[in-house]
């Protein structure tokens, strides 16, 4: 399983209902989803996907009979071409998991501890930018870690995959992420900027292991920190391990949610196959 919205969604839901989780258990072939990927049905109400179509309806029909009290198998396995129609052709299993208020904790802990095979994104900043990267980062299956020098800047409610953390200086911070994380840097000051950027520089020269250093602004803000870089001693293909500014190209507007969407789109393009 993995955490974010529906993770959120399970886990409220659980606590006053019973569910039946279906997981994709494996995949022969070509199908809609791939293993590991779930979602959880109640008496009135489902979470997640499994990719739709005649598979979920199907599997949707089988968990309302587990919850109804039916036998059904713990797991079934579904030809998507001769039996169900759909054009993947290949065959998946699918497992069913029947859960109660009572698995409430059990739940969580392994929706947490899935989450530490996750990419991990660090993100500086907890300005109106930051906080709609947050926010759509919470709906995505990475583990994002959520640094500021003002501790009052976080909201109280957080996505299940998401850990704010107050760190003062806030490039103190760089040295304690998970090796492979990505970082993004918007913090409220230039000033922070420059030092968490730096930070990334130098622990990169060190130990080569943040695969995406991306930096917020204009071109113009770039050329000024490069400037100031230089002058505290990084050689050029060192800079050329910060992109700046940050987001896939093409995607126009300055309003926070649109550039978060541009830049959750080129995350996951970093992201790794499976």
């Amino acid at each position: 399983m993995s955490l974010g919205s529906h993770g959120d969604a399970l886990l409220h839901r659980l606590a006053h209902a019973p569910a039946v989780r279906v997981v994709v258990a494996r995949v022969q072939g070509s199908g809609p989803r791939e293993p590991g990927a779930w979602m959880a049905v109640f008496d009135d109400a489902q979470v997640g996907t499994i990719g739709g179509g005649r598979l979920e309806f199907d599997a949707v029909a089988d968990a309302r009979a587990l919850l109804a009290g039916q036998e059904v198998p713990a797991e079934r396995r579904f030809p998507l071409g001769p039996a169900l129609g759909q054009c993947c052709g290949g065959v998946v299993w699918l497992r069913y998991e029947l859960l109660q208020p009572s698995d409430l904790q059990g739940v969580r802990e392994q929706l947490q501890q899935d989450a530490g095979g996750q990419m991990s994104v660090a993100l500086f900043g907890g300005g109106h930018v930051g906080a709609a990267i947050v926010g759509l980062l919470g709906t995505l299956p990475v583990r994002t870690l959520w640094f500021d020098s003002r501790d009052e800047v976080f909201p109280e409610d957080l996505p299940l995959n998401v850990q704010a953390e107050h760190s003062d200086p806030v490039q103190a911070a760089v040295a304690t992420l998970p090796p492979g994380t990505h970082v993004l840097i918007m913090s409220f000051s230039h000033a922070e900027d420059l030092d968490i950027v730096a930070a990334c520089l130098r622990r990169q020269r060190e130990r080569a292991d943040l695969p995406f250093i991306g930096l917020i602004g204009s071109k113009s803000k770039w050329a000024t920190f490069r400037h100031r870089l230089e002058a505290r001693g990084f050689a050029e293909h060192e800079l050329g391990w910060v992109t700046s500014p940050i987001g896939v190209p093409g995607v126009l507007g300055k309003e926070p949610e649109v550039i978060a969407v541009a830049v959750a789109a080129q995350l996951m393009q970093q992201r790794p196959a499976g």
